[in-house]
């Protein structure tokens, strides 16, 4: 009850709004404002407001989703245990046998380099600072 009258006055007082602005010759801005002013008693009529007031002040709500957060951390938790190795499915897996056979170690690869071509004797320090010392000069620096 109370959710239905605050969305009515914020609705009158909207309109309240787009008629002033509509008295200054700015239809556009009040029209927007005015379609803007409707929707809270839109949403009242529509029960999505007495649906949401339901959902927030029921404390039952809030009990069912504190249970889904639990279970939701219960099951993280089984599954981070299980991917660390010490879960019942390699357990079950060694108990009845089945375990899959040792798989043969990879081959080490190759530790060769591409070979690097020589600095070539036009790329000397010298030479990497001369646009700088011109840049300076120019500048009388």
């Amino acid at each position: 009850m109370l959710a239905e009258t605050i969305c009515s006055a914020v609705s009158a007082a909207g309109l309240g709004i787009a008629a002033l602005t509509a008295y200054r010759k700015r239809y556009l801005a009040a029209t927007r404002i005015a379609a803007y002013s409707l929707v809270p008693v839109a949403l009242v009529m529509t029960g999505l407001v007495e649906w949401v007031t339901g959902i927030v002040f029921n404390p039952g709500v809030w009990i069912g989703f504190g249970l889904l957060a639990l279970a939701w951390v219960l099951l993280a938790t089984t599954r981070a245990v299980e991917r660390r190795g010490t879960g019942t499915r390699k357990e079950r897996k060694a108990a009845s046998g089945t375990a899959p056979a040792a798989v043969a170690p990879a081959p080490a690869p190759t530790t060769t380099r591409p070979q690097r071509k020589p600095a070539s004797p036009a790329a000397t320090p010298a030479d990497d600072f001369s646009d700088i010392e011109a840049i300076l000069k120019k500048h009388g620096i």
